[in-house]
């Protein structure tokens, strides 16, 4: 049985706002770097409800002059488990 990673979400939302924290941005300088009509999808990321697209990972790492895989926090252990 092989056993996958796993985006732990609630993890990186919390991640995503303390690095927004530490960059010193607010809700809405992100809305309005990403050019959202509404935060409602910020708010989403950091609640761990939804993960920021790829694209959108770009930009968040740009931003925060991090990697991105700094800002995903990954399960090694994984709770998705595939047979071969």
């Amino acid at each position: 049985m092989l056993i996958l990673p796993a985006i732990n979400m609630a993890a990186t939302g919390r991640n995503i706002m303390k690095l927004r924290k530490a960059a010193g941005l607010s809700v809405k300088d992100l809305q309005d770097i990403f050019g959202f009509t509404t935060p409602q999808a910020i708010y989403k990321w950091q609640h761990g409800t939804a993960l920021p697209a790829v694209d959108n990972l770009v930009v968040l790492s740009a931003v925060f002059g991090v990697p991105m895989d700094a800002i995903i926090v990954v399960e090694a252990d994984g709770s998705t488990q595939m047979s071969a």
